[in-house]
């Protein structure tokens, strides 16, 4: 808290900022199911820092005794911006994960956190978005418990970082409605 009661947020590479986009990554911890929105929002936040390299790039270690000074430099920036996102990353997780990726450097992480938990999402959409078209409402049905219904699975959909513009989730309802509706 500064003198006048007002809370400041230390972000990470800079002092004192009022305005971190860490503080998004904190809200709501890695569990699991909630992996694409944390990653999304992990990207964003190490883009803004200008670290996202460090989930595309592995640090490969170099002999120091041959290595131009420049490379020198580069490999010790690249070590302490993943230094720096390995704590991040393991610090916004659950505490289970935490423990199982505290000794990650963020580009392996990033790699065996997708291969666990994207092709889940990706599953669970697929079966969200079947069903979703499968929707069909029957002569004499309510058609506002039908829309509300299709809603729903509208934003299952989006929890799960699938988006259609309005004018599709509008056609899949029409579609939705047997043929006296048209």
């Amino acid at each position: 808290m500064s003198g006048n009661g007002e809370l400041v947020v230390t972000q990470v590479g800079s002092s004192n900022s009022k305005f971190s986009l860490l503080s998004i990554l904190s809200k709501e911890k890695l569990i699991g199911p909630n992996y694409m929105d944390w990653m999304k929002n992990l990207k964003m936040n190490l883009r803004y820092e200008g670290k996202e390299y460090v989930l595309e790039k592995p640090l490969v270690k170099i002999d120091h005794s041959t290595a131009t000074p420049k490379e020198i430099d580069s490999y010790n920036k690249h070590s302490d911006d993943a230094t720096k996102v390995a704590c991040i990353m393991v610090a916004t997780m659950a505490l289970e994960l935490a423990k199982f990726y505290e000794e990650y450097w963020p580009y392996e992480m990033a790699l065996n956190l997708d291969g666990k938990f994207h092709k889940k999402a990706r599953q669970e959409s697929f079966k969200v978005v079947k069903v979703f078209m499968a929707c069909k409402l029957k002569e004499g049905e309510s058609v506002f418990h039908h829309v509300q219904n299709m809603q729903r699975y509208v934003e299952q959909l989006h929890r799960l970082n699938v988006s259609f513009d309005d004018e599709l989730d509008i056609d899949m309802v029409l579609n939705s409605l047997p043929p006296s509706y048209d």
